[in-house]
């Protein structure tokens, strides 16, 4: 994705330069940070409290200078966010005659405080609809490259994309909607409505991937195969295989590999939002 030299989003929060130390990354009975990232997230478990465990040193913080690598994945998630506003702009003032609020996205180390809980490690990216905002801490890139083999710039733009998707969500109504039914389930009608939530986001990520190259034509060649395999790597199915288990549809929140790229893909070639229904769609 040609991204250098694109407008950049000024709704960036960058809580970066405040870093949390006096952790042990290493702790948790043996359980490594990295492991902590990828099982957390991808299980939708909160493993913040593994990395403070009692007798660990107090968490603190300090100031901090960012990094090369740090200060460019910044830039490059707000030329991603930015496009966001102008794709999604347009399609809500073309196609529901509405005018989009762009949501904030947060850049944090570490770990940092939201009011749907503490950010970390451990949780991963997420959207918050209490804040309007999306959280990130821009180490989980390298996480997706190097533990998930999901390198390449524009899975790291599908990753935001789809958090965004989420604000989308919320701003149509449909987000409150779906947890209001969550919560009067059980819990594996509970997951099943939550496997619809984030295929719907794959699909409005493709939506957006799609305005991208139609409106700015900067998308280059395998960009859109980078993000098909970020889909394909971070399914459910195929993180439990990847854990040792053995996958067990009832517990899937997200959907599994087949299921997210076959969402992204639709959501490419889209003509109208009502592509993205999942939650009409008898087969997902």
């Amino acid at each position: 994705m040609e991204w250098r030299g694109q407008r950049r989003s000024e709704n960036v929060e960058d809580r970066r330069g405040q870093r949390s130390v006096g952790r042990s990354a290493g702790g948790a009975g043996g359980i490594g940070l990295i492991a902590v990232v990828v099982i957390g997230y991808f299980f939708g478990v909160d493993l913040t409290p593994l990395l403070n465990q009692p007798g660990a040193p107090a968490s603190q913080s300090q100031s901090a200078e960012l990094s090369r690598s740090e200060r460019e994945a910044g830039e490059f998630v707000a030329v991603v966010l930015a496009k966001s506003e102008d794709i999604w702009g347009g399609i809500f003032e073309n196609s529901l005659g509405q005018r989009y609020t762009a949501p904030v996205l947060v850049l944090y180390s570490g770990i940092t405080n939201s009011p749907c809980g503490d950010a970390s490690g451990a949780t991963g990216p997420f959207y918050c609809p209490g804040d309007r905002k999306i959280y990130l801490d821009t180490a989980f890139f390298d996480t997706m490259a190097r533990e998930l083999g999901a390198g390449g710039d524009f899975a790291m733009a599908y990753v935001v994309a789809h958090e965004v998707a989420h604000h989308v969500q919320n701003e149509m109504g449909i987000m409150a909607q779906a947890n209001q039914i969550r919560r009067q389930s059980d819990e594996v009608t509970s997951n099943q409505i939550s496997v619809r939530i984030e295929l719907q986001a794959d699909c409005l990520a493709g939506i957006w991937a799609a305005g991208v190259q139609q409106q700015f034509g900067t998308i280059q060649k395998g960009d859109f195969a980078e993000a098909l395999n970020a889909a394909k790597q971070i399914g459910d199915d195929t993180l439990q295989r990847n854990a040792g288990a053995v996958p067990m549809p009832h517990t899937f929140t997200h959907g599994t590999s087949a299921q997210r790229m076959t969402w992204f893909e639709r959501g490419l070639g889209a003509d109208s939002l009502d592509v993205c229904d999942t939650f009409g769609a008898r087969k997902l």
